[in-house]
C-alpha cells in the first residue's frame, strides 16, 4: 500500500462548469429585460462531474478520453490555471505544466528571452535558469537561434522550446497535454528516451492526457479514462487503454459501416458470441462462437 505521504496530487470531488451565452447581444437594455423575465442569457455547461483520484510520487499517469471529455479542463485545473466550482485540488510539490503550445511565450522576444520569461511565470529564479538553461538549449538543439526572435522560429521549433522547458525546469511533477508527436522524427526518438529515463526516477511524477494508446501502455503506470466529465475507467493502463479503444470502435460510424460491409461481402449470415470478457490481459484467452452461412 502506498504511503500517504507520497501523495504529490489529490483531486478530491471535483467539478467545472462554464457558462455560454445563448445571444450575442449584451445591450444594456436587452440584459434588463433578460432579468425581469428572468432569462439569464446562457446556459451551463458541465464539464467535469465529481472527479476525484489521488497521484503518488513517481507514478506515470496517463489520462485518456474522447474529444470534449473534460482532459484538457482537468490539466487546467491542476496547473490552477482554472479554478473548480466545487472540490478541492491539493499538489505537494513544484509543478511544471505543458499545456499549450504558447501560453508564457512572446513572440517579440528572443528564445533566450522566452526561456527566462516561461521559467518565471513557472515559478523558478533566475539562478535556477541559469543552471538549466544549457540544457534547454541542448535537448532543444537550437543552440544557433536563441538570440532570434520567437516569431522567426517555425512551428517545430517553437514547440521544441517550449517542450524543452517544460521538462527541463526540474520540476517535481510534470503536466503534458498531447506532446508526443512534437518535432520530428529524431526529437521524437529523444523525447520518447527522455520518458523512459523519467519513469525509472521514483522522486518524478508525470501526467499525460494522450489518445496515444500505445503510450499508455508503454509509459504508465496508471492510467484514468474519463467520459462526459466522469472517470469511467481507472487502473492498470492496459484496462484502461482497452476500454478506450472498445469505447472508440463501438460509437465510431465507419467502423460499424465497415464491419457491415464485411459482412456482406464475405457470408451472408454471420453472428459473434463472445464466451469471455470483452477486456482481457495478455494471461487470458479470448473465447467466442462464430456462427455463419455462407
Amino acid at each position: 500500500m502506498a504511503d500517504k505521504n507520497d501523495v504529490v496530487l489529490k483531486v478530491s470531488h471535483v467539478s467545472k462548469s462554464f457558462k455560454l451565452p445563448t445571444e450575442g447581444s449584451y445591450e444594456l437594455k436587452r440584459v434588463v429585460i433578460n432579468w425581469l423575465h428572468g432569462i439569464k442569457g446562457y446556459r451551463v455547461h458541465k464539464v467535469l462531474r465529481d472527479i476525484s483520484f489521488e497521484v503518488h510520487r513517481g507514478d506515470f499517469l496517463g489520462i485518456v478520453g474522447r474529444n470534449g471529455s473534460g482532459k484538457s479542463t482537468l490539466l487546467k485545473l491542476i496547473s490552477r490555471i482554472y479554478y473548480p466550482n466545487k472540490g478541492k485540488i491539493d499538489v505537494n510539490g513544484s509543478l511544471v505544466p505543458f499545456i499549450e503550445l504558447g501560453v508564457g511565450f512572446n513572440p517579440e522576444l528572443t528564445g533566450r528571452e522566452n526561456v527566462y520569461l516561461n521559467g518565471a511565470m513557472l515559478g523558478f529564479s533566475t539562478e535556477q535558469i541559469d543552471a538549466m538553461y544549457d540544457d534547454i538549449v541542448d535537448f532543444a538543439e537550437l543552440g544557433d537561434f536563441m538570440d532570434q526572435k520567437l516569431k522567426n522560429y517555425s512551428s517545430g521549433m517553437q514547440v521544441r522550446l517550449a517542450f524543452s522547458v517544460a521538462i527541463k525546469a526540474q520540476g517535481d511533477i510534470l503536466v503534458l497535454d498531447e506532446v508526443l508527436a512534437v518535432g520530428d522524427e529524431a526529437f521524437q526518438r529523444k523525447c520518447a528516451n527522455f520518458f523512459q529515463k523519467v519513469k525509472q526516477d521514483p522522486s518524478k511524477t508525470v501526467i499525460l492526457v494522450t489518445h496515444d494508446m500505445g503510450a499508455v501502455r508503454q509509459y504508465c503506470n496508471k492510467a484514468i479514462m474519463i467520459e462526459n466529465g466522469k472517470i469511467v475507467a481507472e487502473g492498470d493502463p492496459d484496462d484502461v487503454a482497452d476500454a478506450y479503444s472498445l469505447e472508440n470502435i463501438s460509437s465510431d460510424p465507419n467502423a460499424r459501416h465497415a464491419l457491415e460491409e464485411m459482412r456482406k461481402n464475405r457470408a451472408s449470415y454471420i453472428h459473434v458470441d463472445f464466451d469471455s470478457e470483452q477486456v482481457l490481459s495478455s494471461d487470458d484467452t479470448l473465447k467466442a462462437t462464430v456462427k455463419y452461412k455462407s
